[in-house]
């Protein structure tokens, strides 16, 4: 009975070792989800802000230049 009762301990502190090596690769996956969205929103919110910038300075250069046009063609006639 002695060697039935090790052999039954020796099984349950391998699953729980299994059990354990499972939940941390489970976390280090969340985490790692986790990060990459992160990721992603920084990379799509920069995206946003670099289109906007662009858009600015275009429209600040057409209203620039269409004001530098008006005032060349005063200055000839």
């Amino acid at each position: 009975m002695p060697v039935e009762n090790e052999e039954l301990l020796k099984r349950i502190e391998a699953l729980e070792t299994a059990q354990a090596a499972q939940e941390a690769t489970l976390a280090g996956a969340q985490a790692t989800q986790g990060a990459v969205q992160a990721g992603m929103s920084t990379t799509n919110a920069a995206m946003q802000a670099g289109n906007m910038a662009a858009m600015v300075v275009g429209s600040v250069a057409l209203v620039t230049g269409l004001f530098l046009g008006i005032a060349i063609v005063r200055s000839k006639a």
